[in-house]
């Protein structure tokens, strides 16, 4: 059901939870603190809920999607290397090379409760696109980019092809569903999912037009928030793509994670810019966070 209030932004406090980030993605509640990646700060680091940044590990790659294993481990997506690492008595070891698979970066994630990683990536390189005279060409000529499956014991195999520009991604908590943002495809693309993590059946859970998804997160309804990289914006949409409520968010938003001790703070990150030559320049990049009714749910 549609909550009018929220969808006109009526009575919605938003609050700066920190600022002085390069470009924070990756957001994930964990352990009584939202982790994320600061991309050109090359550094996983933890937010509380005073607004206290610590830095918790630092890697020469560009960090991005993380998730941990269910013996505790860390994992975090190595973007520029290709590569997905594991932090294993604080030391970071290679537990997956996804080269064979990734046609460019290395992107967000999500890690099931098997352990599974299912790894996105940009499939072309979107700085040099946008950069071109031709970006709309670049668009037509883009082929899509393929979704790894990284299994507990670090084999990688083939997930899904095709995909524009996969990034954020939800598991139900049943299991049986993957909801994927496909940042150029202005959608929300379903599977259903195998008991070996195979997926089928793709579908689109949401068209959204004029959107350009990037970081996503699932509540207890069903509907799925979504930060919108090219609006400076946070919406919920329910399946079908109906828009339940809009959050201003001041700078364009690329990412979102519902947390908090009952789930139902909405955290959002904003930057002034995605490029790479204007984020890792400046440090304008921030969490905002708003309180929502409904809470948190399945993965991540």
């Amino acid at each position: 059901m549609v909550n009018p209030r929220e969808r006109k932004n009526e009575a919605v406090t938003v609050e700066q939870l920190c600022d002085g980030l390069h470009f924070a993605e990756g957001p994930r509640w964990h352990d009584g603190k939202l982790w994320f990646s600061d991309f050109y700060d090359h550094a996983v680091k933890t937010v509380d809920t005073l607004g206290n940044v610590a830095t918790m590990l630092e890697l020469p790659g560009q960090p991005s999607g993380l998730g941990w294993l269910p013996d505790g481990n860390l994992l975090v997506v190595s973007m520029l290397d290709r590569q997905l690492l594991r932090l294993d008595d604080d030391q970071l070891v290679v537990h997956a090379d996804l080269s064979s698979i990734a046609e460019f970066h290395c992107n967000d994630m999500v890690v099931d409760s098997a352990g599974r990683a299912y790894v996105g990536n940009f499939g072309f390189d979107l700085d040099a696109a946008l950069r071109s005279s031709d970006f709309v060409g670049a668009l037509k000529a883009y082929k899509g980019a393929t979704l790894a499956r990284v299994d507990a014991d670090g084999s990688v195999h083939i997930a899904a092809t095709a995909l524009r520009f996969p990034n954020g991604t939800v598991i139900t908590p049943d299991g049986n569903t993957m909801i994927i943002a496909e940042t150029l495809g202005a959608r929300l693309t379903a599977f259903d999912v195998s008991y070996d993590g195979t997926l089928h059946n793709q579908r689109v859970w949401a068209a959204l037009p004029r959107v350009s998804p990037d970081g996503i997160c699932l509540d207890a309804e069903g509907a799925v928030w979504v930060a919108d990289a090219v609006s400076p914006r946070c919406i919920r949409v329910a399946a079908g793509g109906t828009v339940l409520a809009e959050i201003p968010t001041e700078r364009n938003c690329y990412a979102c994670m519902l947390g908090g001790d009952d789930g139902k703070t909405l955290f959002m990150l904003i930057a002034d810019d995605s490029h790479s030559a204007a984020a890792s320049n400046n440090r304008a990049g921030a969490i905002l966070t708003t309180r929502v009714s409904v809470g948190h749910a399945g993965s991540p």
